[in-house]
């Protein structure tokens, strides 16, 4: 750990850290707060893994795109006019 992340952290108590919780509770809401961690630690992880290089490549087999019918050169369709 770094001198400065641990003197900030040194310098944090259990009262400052219920006050900044109660703060992003009623900046966020209860109902957000699952969501937001959930975020949080997918985040964590993909940095985790980003920085040393296990990279999970997923070989994802490609999409079949969906049946279309074969394109015909031609002239095209032309109205008929009665006269």
């Amino acid at each position: 750990m770094t001198p400065v992340l641990a003197n900030f952290l040194s310098g944090i108590g259990m009262g400052e850290l219920v006050i900044i919780l109660l703060i992003v509770l009623i900046i966020f809401g209860a109902n957000k707060l699952p969501q937001l961690g959930d975020s949080l630690g997918k985040g964590i992880k993909n940095f985790k893994s980003a920085v040393s290089g296990k990279d999970e490549q997923k070989a994802e087999a490609p999409a079949s795109s969906p049946a279309q019918a074969p394109k015909t050169e031609g002239p095209a369709p032309t109205e008929k006019k009665d006269a």
